[in-house]
Order: C-alpha cells, then sequence, then structure tokens
C-alpha cells in the first residue's frame, strides 16, 4: 500500500513538472533593430538644448538677455542651459564651451568676453556639428555662423558723442568708462566715437578706462577719473554696469551739472539718475529682445532654415521677419537702432527692464 501511495505521488509530481514546463514563455532576443528603432524614439521625444553663456554673473543686462533667450527657446519648445562666469574671462567661457560639448547640446550663443582666444573651442564646437553663433559682445567671424548685433555701431558711437558735447556745450574733457578691455562690442562703439570727434574740434577724449563690468571696479574707475582729472567735464560709459556706477559717484560726490553723464544703461538702474538731473539722457535698447533673437537665431540654424549666409530670412517670433547682412567679414542679425531714455519716458520704462 504504501509502494502504490508513493507512485502515485511520484506520478502526480513529474505531471506537475510537465505542465508548468509548458506554461512557461520563452523570451524572444531583441534584434538589433529593434534596439535601435526604441533608441531613436528616446531621442526625438527629448527637447533640443540650446545654450547661452553671458559674459559673467551679477551683471543686468547680460540677466536680461538670458531671459529673452529663455522666452524664445520656451516658445519653440526647447530646452534652455544658461551660463555664465563669476569673472569675465575668456578663460571660463571656454571651460563652460567644453562642458557644452560634453553635453552635446544643439547651439551654443555666446557674449564674448574675447573675440579671438575662444575660438578654438568654439571651432571644435562646430567640428561637433553645434550651431554657433554670438551676441551682444561678437567673436571673430571664424569663430561663429552669425552674430546678433543689438544695433548699429556707427549708429551708437555717433550718438553717444553728439549727446556728450550737447550736455557739456561743446566744450571741454571728457572720459570714456568701458566695460573690458578686449570687449567688441565697446571697443566697436568708442572706435567711432574716437573717429567722429572730428566733428567736434572744441572737445577732447581725455582717457578711455576700463571697468569689466564689475560695479566695485567701475565705482574705482570713476573716482579715479575725477581724481586724475579736475577740469572733467563729462564721463561716456557704453556699458549698463558702467554708466550706473558712474551716476552713483557723481551723485554721491554732488557733482550734478558740474560733470555730465550720458552712456548705455538699463532704464530699471538709470531712472533715479535721470529724473534727478544727473543724467540728462542715456540709450539702449531691450537686451531682452536682444536675447529673443538671439534664441529664434539660433533655433533657425539648427532647423537649417538658415545657413548664416548673407540674405537668409528667417521669423524671429514677435519681432518679425530677420535678414542676415554681411558686416566686415561676417555676417549679422541686426535689433534695431538705439532709443533714447530722457526725463520725459523714463517713467513709462523703468518698469519694463
Amino acid at each position: 500500500m504504501k509502494k502504490l501511495i508513493s507512485l502515485l505521488l511520484s506520478l502526480m509530481l513529474v505531471a506537475t513538472l510537465i505542465t508548468a514546463c509548458g506554461e512557461k514563455k520563452v523570451e524572444e532576443p531583441v534584434t538589433s533593430t529593434e534596439k535601435e528603432t526604441k533608441t531613436e524614439t528616446e531621442t526625438k521625444g527629448e527637447k533640443v538644448k540650446f545654450a547661452i553663456i553671458v559674459k559673467n554673473t551679477g551683471n543686468p543686462y547680460n540677466e536680461k538677455e538670458m531671459e529673452g533667450f529663455v522666452k524664445a527657446i520656451e516658445e519653440l519648445g526647447g530646452e534652455v542651459i544658461l551660463k555664465a562666469p563669476d569673472q569675465p574671462t575668456a578663460e571660463a567661457q571656454i571651460q563652460m564651451i567644453e562642458e557644452l560639448i560634453a553635453q552635446n547640446v544643439a547651439a551654443i550663443a555666446i557674449a564674448a568676453n574675447d573675440p579671438d582666444a575662444l575660438q578654438p573651442a568654439l571651432q571644435k564646437a562646430m567640428d561637433k556639428g553645434i550651431k554657433v553663433l554670438s551676441l551682444d559682445s561678437a567673436v571673430n567671424a571664424d569663430s561663429r555662423m552669425v552674430h546678433v548685433n543689438q544695433a548699429d555701431p556707427t549708429a551708437i558711437g555717433t550718438s553717444l558723442v553728439a549727446g556728450i558735447s550737447e550736455m557739456m556745450g561743446g566744450t571741454g574733457q571728457f572720459a570714456i568708462l568701458s566695460a573690458t578691455s578686449q570687449a567688441t562690442n565697446q571697443n566697436a562703439w568708442i572706435e567711432v566715437m574716437k573717429d567722429d570727434l572730428v566733428n567736434y574740434p572744441d572737445i577732447e577724449l581725455v582717457k578711455v578706462a576700463y571697468g569689466d563690468d564689475l560695479r566695485d571696479k567701475s565705482v574705482s574707475e570713476t573716482e579715479a577719473l575725477l581724481q586724475s582729472y579736475p577740469n572733467l567735464k563729462g564721463i561716456v560709459a557704453p556699458t549698463t554696469v558702467g554708466v550706473a556706477a558712474a551716476g552713483k559717484v557723481l551723485t554721491d560726490k554732488g557733482l550734478k551739472g558740474t560733470v555730465q553723464l550720458t552712456g548705455l544703461g538699463l532704464p530699471s538702474e538709470m531712472a533715479e539718475y535721470i529724473e534727478s538731473g544727473v543724467c540728462e539722457w542715456m540709450y539702449l535698447w531691450n537686451p531682452i529682445d536682444v536675447g529673443y533673437l538671439a534664441g529664434y537665431a539660433a533655433a533657425a540654424l539648427v532647423d537649417g532654415t538658415i545657413t548664416g549666409a548673407e540674405g537668409d530670412k528667417f521669423k524671429a517670433g514677435t519681432l518679425g521677419e530677420k535678414s542676415i547682412i554681411t558686416v566686415g567679414d561676417g555676417t549679422e542679425i541686426m535689433l534695431g537702432d538705439p532709443f533714447k531714455f530722457d526725463a520725459g519716458n523714463i517713467g513709462e520704462w523703468k518698469a519694463v527692464y
């Protein structure tokens, strides 16, 4: 009897094992084609990455440019990577370019701290298929596909000279407080100003000082100008950091009406000096629009709408259609003419940017 029970149990165990083996699902191998298809689908599902590198942190103008760039890329459904070094140096920007190459971004827009030093890194990026453009402060033509310029350098330079001459009554000494000595945009405007002085024989440019777009250094450089040139009648600061720093120094020292001030400034930062009369008027464009235009230009380069060649056209969101023109050795996209801010309109603009 015990043998019979043992035999029956053995038969049942065998039957169970056979049934289990029969129900087991065998996983079929995935072919290489299927794996590639899955990877391509995941890649297509990711947002295209657009990067912007500005001159340095703590720069209000650059912050507004980044704001505009983000707005454009978000409208286009892309992903934005924002980069800003602690100090306005080419070395810091080179490191950031290398990081972005490793991240395999689709495009890099850069406001350069040096026109030439970035060339090897940016050429490396372009060799990897990354679209490169500059904005605000240009790199040389071999280092980018196109440059987004805020305004015609000649219009900016001549407006600044005409402005300081009028404020000074057409006579006297003035100085320029610039950003860094390598800033291509600043240098272009300053060269125009120097050339235009032939039309103003009774005013004299005594010095070009550099505050490196750092507030404290710009304050120190302004104070040094006032000490070194006791007969100074005017300061032109074609940098938003510099003109605000100079406004503060002139205000603190009670030099309203004694030393005139103009330049390129943010309405939100210069309103108090324009309203007080320390600065009768100054110029600028909307830096948000500069970044916004760069964002749409970057996207147009990535999708092949433009290549950076003269005559290329693309739609830049709310800014409308823009065309590429040849300037010097390279090509540029112009935002528009500089705008004059004075006591009559600063109130409506100071809350905008």
